[in-house]
């Protein structure tokens, strides 16, 4: 592991070099040497980029890659210092989107309606909650808009599911919860729980946790073969998408990578180490031209034999947190 971590640690990304120094080596992430680095985050191009990028081109909350939402959810995974002024207005308008009067509405039905509001078919809420999950996730990690924060997870209660995830499929007859669905509101009810140390939010994202953990984090609980080949694949950033990288992370920040469950995914991620210690960039949910999709900043691209940083800090991550390094 050194000779990786050594790389990394020369990285020109304070980013990179924040996500090894706290989540693999250790660091106490409040120590005034990781104060002073994320302080170089903040001032970092890859941050500017990112806040200069929406609020020029006036993008709405959910324009993919480059709207406010995902610019938020893209800074607080970088490690930006939280309590920044400058995001305030970010923040508040993103909140804005996403604790509209329309999502305090509901309403029964057993068929797909335009109607405004969300909808309950068979006892269950129709509500794509990766939404409010990925901007509780920023907000609580970025020290923003605490009181909204508070809103969304009223809301992500509200509408969780029996089996512990979410789902906006209108379709009456889905009874399980969408793992694209429930990995972000999981993921923010964890950081929620931790930085309030609130018992309903922590025990939601672990009920949340089993929507992955039942399924082997990839393979069907009903014969045991693989789900989707995409989900085998590493992506970074992830959006809102499920895959191994992903759902280990996401289980590491609710606790539960010991979960005898849990192994298999580790299996695959930790079988896809390139020789020089670090992992591959597979695919990509972002492209770097058109109309839509576009990243406001790249990621490292896609090869499959040369390490890509980004997915590389992640997976350290994972493996130190599930002691297999």
């Amino acid at each position: 592991m050194t000779g990786i971590v050594d790389t990394l640690l020369k990285s020109d990304e304070p980013s990179v070099r924040w996500k090894v120094r706290t989540q693999v080596l250790g660091e106490d992430p409040d120590s005034p040497a990781i104060r002073t680095l994320r302080g170089e985050i903040r001032r970092s191009p890859r941050a500017r980029a990112l806040i200069d990028g929406q609020a020029a081109e006036n993008r709405g909350t959910y324009v993919k890659w480059t709207g406010r939402h995902w610019v938020l959810i893209a800074l607080a995974d970088l490690g930006y210092p939280p309590g920044d002024p400058e995001l305030v207005p970010v923040a508040e308008k993103t909140m804005k989107t996403w604790l509209a009067a329309t999502y305090f509405t509901e309403y029964e039905t057993n068929r797909e309606t335009g109607r405004a509001g969300v909808p309950v078919m068979r006892g269950r809420h129709r509500r794509c909650a990766s939404q409010q999950g990925g901007a509780l996730l920023a907000a609580v990690r970025l020290g923003l808009v605490p009181d909204d924060t508070d809103r969304l997870v009223e809301r992500l209660l509200h509408w969780q599911w029996p089996d512990g995830g979410w789902n906006c499929d209108r379709q009456p007859k889905a009874e399980s919860s969408s793992v694209g669905e429930t990995l972000l509101p999981m993921r923010g009810l964890a950081a929620y729980a931790h930085e309030r140390k609130d018992r309903a939010a922590q025990a939601a994202a672990e009920r949340a946790a089993e929507v992955f953990l039942t399924r082997r984090v990839l393979y069907h609980r009903s014969n045991g073969k693989p789900i989707r080949d995409a989900w085998f694949k590493l992506n970074y950033p992830s959006y809102w998408y499920y895959d191994v990288l992903s759902a280990t992370k996401g289980l590491m920040e609710v606790g539960r990578l010991d979960d005898p469950r849990a192994q298999a995914g580790l299996d695959v991620l930790e079988s896809k180490r390139l020789p020089d210690g670090g992992w591959p960039a597979e695919a990509r949910h972002y492209r770097s031209s058109g109309q839509s999709g576009i990243d406001l900043v790249g990621w490292g691209g896609i090869s499959a034999s040369k390490s890509n940083e980004w997915i590389t800090a992640d997976a350290l991550a994972v493996m130190t947190a599930a002691g297999r390094l």
